[in-house]
């Protein structure tokens, strides 16, 4: 079993720490530890007294029944808790979901291109990987009536990234049924990785976990909630794929640790303040970039729906690698090329940062692209 690289964590492993201007991470601006204090209103106590009288054990190996708790007020189903399981971030719960579902010579279905994982792991694991490709043309949205031709009798899986990375393209709550009718047509299972919520309330958003009983749903508190440093994450899945995972997650992580939990936790109770703090973030951010790409004659984008995330085409004379290295080492601002998701010439650009460094990100974005008219 053999594991490709996957292409924009290798590119931020070795290039984000040298950047001035980060507005290539896909994280809504991290919380600090002064505004994680300011959520309860009561400079953190609530925090700070749970992990007082908590001792610093495995914990709770599943996570807490308050974790728990909070993670079920995300669904508009009630879910049994005993299907709700804590994972490290949103990528443990894909590893551990994928683990559990794929066997050598299954068929899966994958969006494609996205979040690499969501393809490279079945297809490490020995599934037979289709790609159902996102089109430029449908709002980096895949086409549906793709999906029914290239499901087969003997389909075990079909993974979607909703919101999408790094697109922040949505499938609304129409497609996601017609992919539910779909998978349900041959009894397969929709791995849907959730991490990132659309902010935008015009957006028709619902979870996978709402339409379909055989959802396995990802997601954590690293990107819509701004806590990546938590590494928390969950997946829910039925009794059978949930006791799989179970099993697995003694061999990959056992517990997130007492910390991570009360953390996670704390946040998630609070999340009206989060939302409602990267809500604004994010709307004012889009609106920031879309004046920007008006001015800018190489740059053009699909808008993204309120997600965190976004994709920049480029029309430039070199491939989106060199520019982007140009771009890092002379105006200190970190982008992610397209082909590190396999996408045509352009960059994934992570509106979410804090606005002064958006700004100044795109002012010196700019002067690199006019360095071409010049």
């Amino acid at each position: 079993m053999e594991f490709d690289v996957i292409g924009v964590e290798d590119w931020l492993n070795v290039h984000e720490r040298d950047a001035a201007w980060d507005i290539a991470q896909s994280t809504i601006a991290s919380l600090t530890p002064d505004e994680l204090r300011e959520l309860d209103g009561r400079d953190g106590a609530e925090l700070i007294e749970r992990l007082a009288r908590e001792p610093q054990s495995y914990g709770w190996i599943e996570g807490s029944p308050a974790f728990k708790a909070e993670v079920q007020t995300l669904y508009e189903h009630e879910i049994d808790p005993r299907r709700i399981l804590q994972t490290n971030g949103c990528t443990g719960a894909n590893l551990n979901a994928l683990l559990a579902v794929v066997r050598p010579g299954d068929h899966v279905i994958a969006e494609w291109p996205t979040y690499a994982p969501l393809y490279e792991i079945p297809r490490a694991l020995g599934a037979d990987v289709e790609h159902w490709t996102v089109r430029r043309e449908l709002g980096w949205l895949p086409d549906i009536d793709e999906l029914e031709r290239l499901v087969r009798r003997d389909t075990r899986l079909i993974c979607i990234n909703n919101a999408a990375n790094p697109t922040g393209a949505v499938m609304d709550a129409d497609m996601l049924g017609r992919i539910a009718q779909i998978a349900a047509s041959v009894g397969a299972y929709v791995l849907c990785d959730e991490v990132y919520l659309p902010l935008d309330e015009q957006v028709g958003y619902r979870s996978m976990a709402d339409i379909y009983d055989r959802a396995i749903v990802t997601d954590s508190v690293s990107k819509t909630y701004s806590v990546p440093g938590a590494r928390i994450g969950w997946v829910i899945a039925d009794d059978e794929v949930s006791g799989a995972i179970r099993t697995l997650r003694d061999y990959t992580m056992i517990s997130g640790g007492v910390a991570n939990d009360a953390l996670a936790t704390y946040v998630l109770a609070h999340r009206d303040a989060v939302l409602a703090r990267n809500r604004a973030l994010v709307l004012s951010n889009r609106a920031t970039v879309q004046s920007w790409i008006d001015g800018q004659p190489r740059v053009s984008w699909v808008a993204p729906r309120g997600v965190s995330t976004s994709y920049i085409e480029l029309d430039i004379p070199v491939d989106d690698e060199t520019f982007c290295l140009r771009l890092l080492e002379e105006y200190g601002v970190l982008l992610v090329p397209g082909s590190r998701f396999g996408l045509p010439c352009g960059a994934r650009l992570g509106y979410c940062a804090r606005p002064d460094v958006l700004r100044e990100g795109l002012r010196r974005l700019g002067e690199a692209l006019a360095d071409f008219d010049r």
